[in-house]
């Protein structure tokens, strides 16, 4: 999957995201694996899929904060 953006990420559902961090975990798991086998074309496409991963994670805690009573932005 190409490069996500958060305000994409943001159309999901919690339940999607959730998803598609499992999938991003299992995939980056083979790619790692390959990537020690020599067997990977584009090593890039570990880097790729840890941000990907980092951007669902964090719009997920966004998410998670804003349904909590009494949420506030510091600033």
């Amino acid at each position: 999957m190409p490069h996500v953006k958060a305000s994409a990420i943001r159309e999901m559902t919690a339940d999607e995201i959730q998803l598609r961090i499992t999938e991003l975990r299992e995939e980056l798991f083979n790619l790692r694996f390959r990537n020690t086998m020599k067997q990977l074309d584009n090593p890039l496409k570990i880097r790729e899929n840890r941000r990907e991963m980092a951007r669902l994670l964090t719009v997920l805690r966004e998410m998670e904060r804003a349904e909590q009573p009494g949420a506030q932005e510091k600033s």
